[in-house]
């Protein structure tokens, strides 16, 4: 069977990649050399995209020395946002919800804030926010989405009311 970076426990795009079992994800997550492979692969990939790991342990991410360069590439070609989910559904599978929060945040600044990246916007708000599995953090980046969204009047990601009243 062919091998995927970043597998999950539905099919993608390569019909021959089978999808993995619950027991699978959790002898990858038991693994100490399989994890180290798998965070070293989000890191090459990261910097594909040009992005930098900052910190192992937090998450946190910023933008590579090469990043205009690679954002243009994100900009053009919108199979890097299928790319982007399947990671960041693999991260939140191999117990690295904090590595999909900082990256999925990374994607929204970008955006909506710093308006690098345009044609990334749809796919960070439609696909990737809601790649988030604590509901909490899910919330808190749709919350950030929204104050940064123009129009404000526009954004369908939330219910105005709730996003009123958030705390």
């Amino acid at each position: 069977f062919p091998f995927r970076l970043f597998p999950l426990r539905e099919h993608g795009m390569n019909w021959r990649a089978r999808p993995l079992t619950s027991q699978e994800i959790q002898a990858f997550r038991r693994s100490k050399e399989v994890m180290e492979r798998f965070v070293r692969a989000y890191e090459l990939m990261l910097r594909f995209y040009g992005i930098l790991l900052v910190n192992k342990e937090t998450g946190e991410l910023k933008r590579a020395e090469n990043w205009a360069e690679r954002f243009d590439n994100l900009n053009r070609f919108s199979h890097n946002n299928l790319r982007i989910t399947r990671i960041l559904k693999c991260l939140g599978e191999m117990g690295y919800e904090h590595y999909q929060v900082h990256l999925v945040k990374f994607f929204l600044t970008e955006t909506l804030v710093e308006e690098t990246l345009p044609n990334v916007k749809r796919s960070a708000l439609d696909y990737f926010v809601f790649t988030i599995r604590s509901k909490r953090k899910r919330r808190e980046l749709v919350h950030y989405a929204w104050q940064h969204f123009r129009p404000r009047d526009s954004f369908v990601w939330g219910p105005r009311d709730k996003l009123l009243k958030y705390r």
